[in-house]
C-alpha cells in the first residue's frame, strides 16, 4: 500500500514500475550516504529504467523498557493480554525528538540532498503522531512538490476486530524549505533561559555557603 501511494507521486498513471530494496547511495567520492529503504523504478517495454524515486519508511525510537512487559505477558498470555503496564517504571513511549534529530534529519541531509540535486522525488512514510511533532512545513501543490509526506494510522475495523494500516493524508513540500524548517529551532525567550540559569546559580551558591559554614565550624573546633 505504501509503495503504491509513493508511485502515484513519482510516476504518471499507467507507468510500469517495481521496487528495489536497501539500495546503497554513494557521493561523488564513492563514500556511502546510506541505504535507501525502497527505490521505485519505472521502466519501459524493454526493461530499461526511465525514472526512479526514493521511499523512506520512518519508524520511531522507543524510550523505556519493552522486554519486561513482554516477559510478563508471555508467561500467562490468557490472563495478561489486557494488562495495564502504565504505572510501571520505564513504561515504553515513543521518542519523537530523537527520531527526528538522529534519524530523519541525517537522512534528509545526506541522502536527500543527493537525490534533490538529481531532481528525483522523495516520499517519506510515517505515522500521524510522528508527523505532528515536526514543525509546520510550507506546503505546495502535488505537481510542484519534491517531497511527499505519506501519513498513516492504524484503525480498528469493527467487523473483523483487527487493526488496519490506513493512509490518512499526504503533505506535499519542497525539499530545501522542509529541511530548513525541520533543522531550524524556534528560539524561546532569553528571559526564560536566564531564569533557569539563575535558579541553578542560586542552588550552587547556597551549597557553597553551606560548605563554607562547615569549613569554618571545623576550623573553630580544631582551634
Amino acid at each position: 500500500m505504501v509503495t503504491i501511494d509513493a508511485a502515484s507521486f513519482f510516476f504518471s498513471p499507467g507507468t510500469k514500475w517495481t521496487t528495489l530494496t536497501e539500495v546503497r547511495l554513494n557521493d561523488i567520492n564513492g563514500h556511502t550516504a546510506g541505504n535507501i529503504d525502497i527505490v521505485l523504478v519505472a521502466y519501459d517495454d524493454y526493461g530499461k529504467i526511465t525514472d526512479f524515486g526514493a521511499l523512506e519508511i520512518q519508524s520511531v525510537y522507543i524510550s523505556g523498557n519493552i522486554r519486561r512487559p513482554f516477559e510478563a505477558y508471555i508467561q500467562e498470555p490468557e490472563l495478561m493480554y489486557n494488562m495495564d503496564w502504565l504505572s510501571k517504571p520505564n513504561y515504553p513511549r515513543p521518542d519523537y525528538l530523537s527520531s527526528s534529530r538522529k534519524r530523519l534529519v541525517p537522512q534528509l541531509i545526506y541522502k536527500g540532498k543527493i537525490l534533490n540535486v538529481w531532481s528525483k522525488k522523495i516520499a517519506v512514510a510515517l505515522h500521524s503522531g510522528f508527523f505532528s511533532t515536526l514543525p509546520q512545513l510550507p506546503r505546495v501543490s502535488a505537481d510542484k512538490a519534491e517531497i511527499a509526506w505519506l501519513i498513516y494510522d492504524i484503525e480498528l475495523k469493527q467487523e473483523t476486530n483487527r487493526y488496519n494500516l490506513v493512509h490518512t493524508d499526504t503533505i506535499y513540500t519542497l525539499f530545501q524549505n522542509s529541511l530548513d524548517r525541520i533543522v531550524t529551532p524556534e528560539s524561546g525567550l532569553i528571559d526564560d533561559f536566564i531564569e533557569v540559569l539563575q535558579g541553578k546559580l542560586d542552588k550552587k551558591l547556597e551549597k557553597m555557603e553551606i560548605n563554607d559554614d562547615d569549613i569554618n565550624k571545623t576550623m573553630d573546633m580544631l582551634l
